[in-house]
This record gives C-alpha cells, structure tokens and sequence, in this order.
C-alpha cells in the first residue's frame, strides 16, 4: 500500500460545518493541558486530537495495569507496564504527527507545575479523583495565571461537569477542600461536581465506595462521555462562542436514567443544599448503607 502523506485540512475537514474553516485553523494553533492520561484523561487527548487542536501539554507519571482494562484508553495487553504518557503520545502522534507535544513523565510537581502551564490556553483535568494535593496546586496555579479548566468527571453511569473560568469562581471557592480531611475532600468533590446526585438511585454495592481508602468504582463508558462532553466545552471556550457553565453552575448527564441536570449552588460547598447533602452521606457512608435513599437536589 503506497505511504499517504498527512494533510491537516483534509484529515480535519470533517469537523468543518461545525466549525468554519478559519475556526479549525484557529484550534490548530491552540495549546491544551491534560493532567492525567488514566481513565478519562487518554481519550481526552484522543478526542481532542481528532478536534484538530495542535498541542498539548501532557503530565502523567503511572504505567498501564490490567486493574485499567475497563476504562483506560491505552490500556491493552500490548502496553502493560509501559508509561501512560509513553503509549498515549504515540496514539496521539498517529493522529497528527504534526503535534506539539510536551512531556511531563514525573507528574504535576511544585517544582514544574508553572512550566506546566506555559503557553496553555485550556486545562483539561483528567487527575486521578483522589489526587487531592496535586489539585489543590493546579487550580492554584490556575487562577494565578488566569487559565480556564474544565472537569468532566465520570460518576456513575454518566459525567458531571463543573468549568472555572478566570475572574469567576475559583476551586477552593466551590469545593472548600481547605483544612478538610482527604476523606471530606473526597466527599466534598462528588458533591460539588454532582449536586443533583443523580447517581445516587443504581449504587449495587455500597462497600466499593471508600473515600477515605481513595477507592471507587468507575466505567468505561462514563469516561468516554466525558471526553465528548469536554471537547463541546473545548470549542466554546477556545473559539469564545456559545454559553459556557461554569461555577457555581453545573451540569450532570447520566445515561443509565436518561436525566439531564443543571444546578446552581452558590457559595458551592458553604450553599445549604450542598451542606444537607453532604451531611447525609456522611450519615449513610458511616453506616455503609446504599444512598439510594438521598433526596432530589436538582433544582
């Protein structure tokens, strides 16, 4: 078979429509971070490649495992014990080989997190849910340098998304992590990036869900919706058109009950509804019970 040549615009030029021509040139010359290339952070950096954006700052410091298999992107037989960052640079490369890459195998550091950040025009955060640290340093960081972040999260069977924009809402603002034990921390995470709990009702088994282990279940599926999700909110934010929700807006989609929530909590964590929330779960996960029983917050 005789080699073809890579063309940008006609690899991309099934995105136009969607986007106008000078729109896709536009995003070519975009500069993406993503944080985490583990169950949704991978096929981020797929469906953004595929978007046509032109670079990206990478940050991933694991190796593929079989405990990966079920949602990871770039977790096959052929990659176990291979470098995240490794294998999905090159997936990413036989999209585009035209890509700017930038690589940061030991992970988001103190000591890199501004080199990090350089140039980037959007974050895209794909951290390991209970990276607690390393995110209270990235959104941080992020304020300071004004860069906008989204996080599409897979919860349940579905995704909750929650985007901080510069000059609005910041992290700690929402979410109150500080002083908060890793296990509040947690809890405080999945009730800020889900108000309305729509997971709440399908939880089979209540004894995989320790927050304070940093252990919880996650599908595949969700982590695939959740790239979708972020690369809608990518074209809006980098080509500044549409409606972007950010906090102390929210939206969660969950596909296993075909609901669709927006909610708007502010003061995030300090809002009331938010703290009943959180204090009935603490009441349920200290009984290990299921928390189908929890009220509806959808409003």
């Amino acid at each position: 078979m005789p080699a073809v040549r890579f063309e940008y615009e006609k690899a991309f030029s099934r995105n136009l429509g969607w986007v106008t021509e000078a729109e896709q040139q536009g995003l070519r010359g975009k500069r993406i971070a993503i944080g985490g290339l583990g169950g949704s952070g991978g096929i981020h950096l797929v469906t953004l490649a595929r978007l046509g954006i032109g670079a990206f700052n990478l940050a991933d410091f694991d190796t593929f495992d079989l405990v990966n298999f079920n949602r990871q992107s770039g977790a096959t037989m052929s990659s176990i014990g291979k470098p995240k960052i490794e294998v999905m640079r090159d997936a990413a490369l036989d999209i585009n080989p035209e890509l700017d890459l930038r690589l940061f195998p030991k992970g988001i550091q103190p000591d890199n997190v501004k080199e990090f950040f350089a140039g980037v025009d959007l974050y895209v955060d794909a951290l390991d849910y209970f990276a607690f640290e390393t995110r209270q340093l990235v959104y941080k960081t992020l304020a300071e340098l004004k860069i906008p972040a989204i996080i599409v999260a897979p919860l349940g069977i579905g995704v909750a998304m929650v985007n901080f924009l510069p000059g609005q809402m910041t992290f700690e603002e929402y979410f109150r992590w500080e002083g908060q034990t890793d296990e509040e921390k947690g809890l405080r995470f999945m009730v800020g990036l889900s108000p309305a709990m729509l997971q709440r009702t399908y939880l089979a088994d209540a004894s995989r869900v320790k927050l304070g282990q940093r252990a919880g279940p996650s599908i595949g599926g969700s982590c695939q919706m959740c790239a979708g999700v972020a690369a809608g909110e990518a074209i809006k934010i980098l080509l500044k058109r549409g409606h972007v929700h950010a906090a102390p807006h929210a939206v969660q989609y969950d596909s296993y009950r075909n609901e669709l929530a927006r909610t708007w909590r502010p003061g995030g964590n300090r809002n009331p509804i938010q703290r009943l929330m959180m204090w009935i779960i603490r009441r349920h996960l200290a009984r290990g019970q299921l928390v189908k029983s929890l009220p509806s917050t959808t409003s």
